[in-house]
């Protein structure tokens, strides 16, 4: 094979390479401080009592699972499942406690502290931890995000409280 004909053999596997890659593009790879930085200000969303804050991280027709229930899809359903956690704990606070990112994904571990006192609440505070398992997509926002708790010690916790 001559030299020219090479060339023109590898600029277009090359070509072919570009083209997968921009088609199989799932999301956007955020360096470490600025991954670190969305994690943080995701918390801080879901600890205002404003779920409106918590649906901005998330694309239009994004979606967030809980424990395998139905995936709430669009950011005006992901604010009602913010609004249902922000009213059965007036107090909540979510805390960051790590990001660690995979092939394509990002796990963003939490831990959940409040008093259930929104209305028809037991009263009783509730210190749970989880991870939801992010997609970001192209422009920097959730896409999907799939989280998953400990469902039984949640209902024991706010049946009967933390036990300290």
């Amino acid at each position: 094979m001559d030299t020219s004909n090479h060339l023109s053999y590898v600029a277009f596997i090359s070509s072919i390479f570009l083209i997968i890659s921009c088609t199989n593009k799932k999301g956007i790879n955020m360096n470490k401080d600025e991954l670190n930085s969305f994690g943080k200000k995701y918390a801080q969303a879901w600890s205002s009592q404003n779920p409106e804050k918590v649906a901005e991280f998330f694309a239009a027709d994004g979606s967030l699972t809980v424990n395998t229930g139905k995936p709430a899809i669009g950011t005006e359903e992901i604010t009602e499942v913010a609004k249902g956690f922000m009213d059965a704990f007036p107090d909540m606070v979510v805390l960051m406690d790590s990001l660690i990112p995979r092939s394509g994904k990002t796990q963003f571990h939490w831990t959940l502290i409040g008093t259930n006192t929104g209305e028809g609440g037991a009263g009783n505070k509730v210190k749970i931890s989880g991870f939801e398992e992010w997609i970001i997509n192209e422009d920097g926002l959730v896409q999907e995000s799939i989280g998953s708790f400990d469902s039984e010690e949640y209902d024991r916790q706010i049946n009967e409280g933390v036990n300290e």
